[in-house]
């Protein structure tokens, strides 16, 4: 009766199952960084009024952008700049759930008007940009104060704070999976 050798039957198996093993953890680690996008997404406008690039005759009572998820009522900013670099928008913005407006009052010259937001999304990230629409008449308006330096364009048009790069958890995990498969594939030394 012929017995196989279990020691040496296991030492056979062993370096197959320690690949598939990092084979099912490699796409594990894959599935997870790639289903993170989605769910890391935030904030965007889904609507404006005036719409971005819309030409206009006459300026609107208020200026508002939709996002399509709901804000936090904090440190919610949104102004209107005129093409003579003076504030067009009047007070405080107002949100209501998915919205940001602020008041505008007569616009005045004919141009390139921007309106800057800064808002804070639903996740706690700050979601920054700029819309332009232009204004084909000009108006009665008589203009606020100066824009500050910088008012109408904020940094970005996304949010500034991302998280942790994705490329350390690429880094870490091609680290750990040459690791495993270095173990694997390296050849024992003989005795």
């Amino acid at each position: 009766m012929n017995i196989p050798n279990t020691v040496a039957a296991r030492r056979r198996q062993t370096p197959l199952v320690l690949a598939q093993l990092a084979g099912l953890l490699g796409a594990v680690a894959a599935a997870l960084l790639f289903a993170a996008g989605p769910a890391a997404a935030h904030s965007v406008v889904i609507a404006s009024t005036p719409a971005p690039g819309e030409q206009i005759a006459q300026g609107p009572e208020r200026v508002s952008l939709t996002f399509n998820e709901a804000l936090q009522e904090s440190f919610a900013a949104l102004t209107v700049v005129g093409p003579d670099g003076n504030l067009w928008s009047k007070g405080d913005p107002l949100v209501e759930d998915a919205t940001v407006s602020v008041a505008v009052g007569d616009l005045g010259p004919a141009g390139e008007y921007t309106i800057a937001y800064r808002v804070t999304s639903a996740d706690g990230h700050p979601v920054t940009g700029t819309q332009v629409f232009t204004l084909t008449q000009d108006g009665p308006g008589a203009p606020g104060a100066a824009a500050a330096a910088g008012a109408a364009a904020p940094a970005s048009d996304s949010d500034e704070d991302s998280g942790p790069a994705v490329w350390i958890f690429v880094v870490v995990g091609v680290v750990v999976l040459a690791g495993v498969l270095w173990f694997v594939l390296r050849k024992p030394k003989k005795a």
